[in-house]
């Protein structure tokens, strides 16, 4: 068994695939019309054939609810992989990505939250060695 999708809840299809391409990098891998919404998948570009992850449209009231209670408290929906999390906030801030928690390191691993401008907290995380 492996990692297929991750899913992320966002207000509008539309806004969240320009951000999540046009400002985060990552590249459309479907783009299906479903009615009102779409299947809406991206990849990375360093593993076009890896994790999927789809932007859900978070007309469920549980969705849009659990959404609105995460950013409430502060809490990131999912987190990235990055390979350095300094050169990699730079680059977003000067995009004009706002940050919540600025690069910090905890337990060997370190870390920075950014707002995804579709109802979400995102953290990048870097690994240690």
């Amino acid at each position: 068994m492996k990692m297929y999708i991750k899913s992320v809840m966002v207000e509008d299809q539309a806004k969240a695939h320009a951000f999540y391409t046009d400002i985060l990098g990552f590249r459309t891998k479907d783009d299906i019309p479903m009615g009102e919404h779409r299947w809406l998948t991206l990849v990375s570009p360093e593993d076009v054939d890896g994790v999927e992850l789809a932007l859900e449209p978070n007309g469920y009231p549980a969705a849009s609810a659990m959404q609105a209670a995460l950013m409430e408290d502060g809490i990131p929906w999912t987190s990235f992989g990055v390979e350095n999390v300094q050169s990699e906030f730079e680059r977003l801030e000067k995009l004009g990505v706002s940050f919540t928690q600025t690069p910090m390191e905890s337990g060997g691993v370190k870390y920075a939250t950014f707002n995804d401008t579709c109802g979400n907290l995102i953290q990048i995380v870097e690994l240690g060695d």
